[in-house]
């Protein structure tokens, strides 16, 4: 089969997700603005794409792959945080089927999310992949890290291709200044089930000599997928050391990553209770308990007539 021709590839690749390097130079907007804009010019070429090759967009499985590559992402730079009750939140606003997403993660490796649209199909992408970004299409992922302090930090980006690790790398590069590397997957099973679901993120230190890069970068683009080393039984120790070995890799600490819900029938009732005196009314007047799931485990509370009474007062 003949290889496309570079220079159309790179035309193509300029048209698409354009404005960058040189470019960037010429153009006299807001770097918030520009992302919007390439976002807009991506989502639409890639709608004509699908249009013209008249590809399906059955939208499958994504409750399966976008909240688990979320969750892997939110884990690891949860663990970033230094504080132990300090808490990083990751929320996608979008306007494709899935709608968003929201994950949490605290310095321990525990995590917890949920997405806005729990049933949701996601359409395979030309290299035959789960096309993450179709089902996001445009939106924006704020990155909120509460440490404690009077008002927590807030990094916003406009989704760039919809594709987790790739929006989380422009995050890091544009809203934080540290150039990174990250690398998320998640095998789907044919009966849903999720076979393995991981990833990395390596960020480079200030002054990091321009040959090391070279050689990270190189190393990074010869490497098999998270889900390949995954599958292949490769721990997380190992897939550093195929990375980073010949950089003289030292692991000095490692966190166990879990599923954790802190959610208890006391933050519900605080939450309830924060709610106007003319609902709380409404409720207690219907004179029947209600039932309040909580988003992140789906495990219910019930609230007795007596108890919303209390809540009242």
């Amino acid at each position: 089969m003949k290889k496309a021709d570079p220079r159309l590839m790179l035309i193509m690749s300029m048209t698409v997700f354009g404005t960058l390097g040189l470019f960037v130079r010429n153009i006299s907007v807001s770097s918030g603005e520009l992302a919007l804009y390439r976002a807009v010019l991506a989502a639409l070429l890639i709608g004509v794409y699908l249009l013209v090759s008249r590809q399906k967009i059955p939208f499958a499985r994504i409750k399966k792959e976008v909240p688990l590559l979320l969750l892997s992402g939110a884990a690891m730079m949860g663990t970033m945080m230094k504080g132990e009750k300090d808490l990083l939140t990751i929320q996608i606003q979008c306007g494709g089927p899935a709608k968003g997403f929201t994950v949490t993660a605290d310095a321990n490796g525990h995590v917890k999310g949920f997405p806005n649209v729990p049933d949701v199909e996601l359409p395979l992408n030309a290299q035959g992949k789960l096309d993450v970004g179709g089902a996001l299409g445009l939106g924006v992922m704020s990155v909120i890290k509460d440490m404690g302090l009077k008002e927590p930090y807030v990094g916003q980006i406009a989704l760039q291709t919809g594709e987790i690790a790739e929006d989380l790398t422009y995050y890091f590069a544009t809203s934080e200044q540290i150039p990174s590397a990250v690398g998320l997957g998640v095998l789907v099973d044919k009966d849903l089930s999720v076979r393995q679901a991981g990833g990395f993120i390596i960020q480079l230190m200030p002054f990091t000599p321009d040959d090391v890069v070279d050689r990270l970068e190189k190393k990074i683009t010869e490497i098999a997928s998270v889900t390949e080393m995954l599958e292949d039984g490769k721990t997380p120790e190992e897939i550093l050391e195929l990375i980073l070995g010949e950089f003289g890799l030292e692991i000095n600490d490692t966190v166990d990553a879990a599923f954790q819900c802190d959610c208890s029938k006391e933050r519900v009732s605080r939450a309830i209770a924060t709610l106007s005196r003319k609902d709380l009314d409404d409720i207690v007047s219907d004179g029947e308990s209600i039932e309040v799931k909580c988003q992140f485990c789906n495990k219910a509370y019930h609230f007795e007539v007596d108890e919303l009474k209390e809540m009242r007062k």
